[in-house]
């Protein structure tokens, strides 16, 4: 087959399955054609191809693509148009990936639903009743509906693992720093990190080869060696150490999500894997830690949306103090006002030391735990998500039960550990259960051999 017609299927398939699931918000086809076109040709003369030639993707809508428009699922940037690709967007353009658009999320990221975008929600391609999980749903929505073969999707507390546990995918959150965050519109810039969605751990691994390693842009990546990912996949698991943390075993996981995981557990036990109890003490402190962390660096951030620059800019307006705020009122939505206020809250005079600096000590403490599980065991296996995919609408009227969708996976973020989402079964209603993999800073090769490992056996 060639590029051309499998972007062209790509494009058939969104156009027939799309406006029920609501996973794009702009499709970049003339730019897709063109980088087919150009895969094909090379082919035609016989050159030797890259190592994505004619791959289509799809990249979530918060990292910038130049002459794309880019939203973050927010009303403040509805005609953005950026003038530059982020990194691992132009990273993934040199190895011949064929760009199909972006996708639908919660506005700047805030979310576990993928309700909060500005546009439309997503619907979950496995059940259009229920959410695919967010920030990054509509990235998990177009490769669980083949309308993309891979996609790109941004996670600070789970927004890459929890959509890909509730759309039935794979999705890999990558250490701190493997991958550039130059061209990512930021919400919590110590907690954000780039990586990519399959349909297979192989998948995610070809396209985490491209897009890893340091960037001079980015002076928050490693100048760490990037192993041969796709080589390590095949080394046997037989020997390795993998930890059960009972804490994420406790109150409010779902039962049949439970017995997905227990199970899981028992088949990598079968491979060889020596299943090892650790403790993770400070997992209870980890949401309040997180919601104040990633609030307070999202103030901050957000702060540069003042209709000055570029974006949104309210009209009929008196004065610059007056157009500021109309902006902001007007372009953001509710969960973005919220954590914005709970963010400038917690880092204003007085409150700085209880709140901000508290939740960054605890944060310490959680590194910690994990470098003390480290020590006993290579990985650590726990449940992606608390439940399997919730109706639409379900926890819109309730932030608290919301935050507490990423109970599993904000700990990840907190220590900048490396985690996958692979799918472990179904509850009786036939709706996808994930299984979460952990392990060491800059060990994603472990982390993906033990999810290939258990998709494999």
């Amino acid at each position: 087959m060639t590029a051309t017609a499998l972007a062209e299927s790509c494009y058939a398939r969104i156009e027939r399955d799309d406006p029920k699931i609501g996973a794009f918000l702009t499709l970049s086809k003339d730019r897709a054609l063109a980088k087919a076109d150009e895969v094909d040709q090379r082919a035609k003369r016989g050159d030797e191809l890259p190592a994505l030639a004619g791959v289509p993707v799809a990249i979530k809508d918060v990292l910038v693509t130049e002459g794309t428009r880019t939203t973050a699922g927010s009303k403040i940037l509805g005609n953005y148009i950026p003038p530059y690709d982020a990194t691992v967007v132009k990273r993934l353009d040199g190895a011949g990936a064929v760009m199909l658009g972006k996708t639908n999320c919660d506005e700047f990221a805030m979310g576990s639903s993928n309700e909060n975008s500005a546009w439309k929600p997503v619907h979950n391609p496995r059940d259009l009743s229920r959410v695919p999980g967010g920030s990054s749903g509509g990235s998990a929505a177009a490769v669980a509906a083949d309308m993309a073969v891979v996609s790109l999707g941004s996670d600070t507390g789970g927004s890459i693992r929890q959509p890909a546990a509730l759309c039935g995918v794979v999705g890999l959150k990558p250490t701190y720093g493997r991958v550039s965050r130059y061209g990512l519109i930021a919400f919590a810039s110590s907690l954000d990190h780039v990586g990519p969605f399959g349909k297979c751990v192989k998948d995610v691994a070809a396209v985490l080869q491209v897009i890893a390693g340091r960037d001079a842009m980015d002076s928050t990546s490693a100048e760490v060696a990037v192993p041969d990912y796709l080589a390590e996949l095949e080394k046997p698991v037989r020997g390795l150490k993998v930890g059960v943390a009972k804490e994420y075993f406790g109150e409010g996981l779902d039962r049949e999500v439970r017995a997905a995981v227990e199970s899981a557990i028992q088949k990598l036990a079968s491979l060889g894997c020596e299943i090892v109890e650790v403790s993770l003490p400070h997992t209870k402190y980890a949401i309040p830690a997180y919601y104040i962390i990633a609030t307070a660096e999202a103030s901050a951030n957000l702060a540069r949306f003042d209709g000055v620059r570029y974006g949104f800019r309210a009209q009929g307006v008196k004065s610059l103090s007056e157009m500021y705020r109309r902006t902001r009122d007007q372009g953001f939505g509710t969960e973005v006002k919220r954590r914005i206020m709970l963010g400038t809250y917690a880092l204003s005079a007085g409150y700085y030391d209880a709140y901000y600096l508290k939740a960054q000590q605890v944060r310490t403490l959680l590194a910690q735990d994990f470098e003390e599980a480290f020590r006993k065991v290579d990985a650590i296996v726990t449940p992606t998500s608390p439940t399997a995919a919730f109706k639409i609408g379900e926890k819109v009227d309730d932030p608290l039960a919301m935050y507490l969708a990423d109970i599993y996976t904000v700990t990840a973020n907190l220590a900048g550990v490396p985690g996958i989402s692979v799918p472990c079964g179904e509850t009786k209603e036939r709706l996808p259960i994930g299984l979460q993999i952990l392990g060491r800073h800059f060990d994603e090769s472990t982390v993906m051999r033990v999810g290939y490992a258990y998709e494999q056996g």
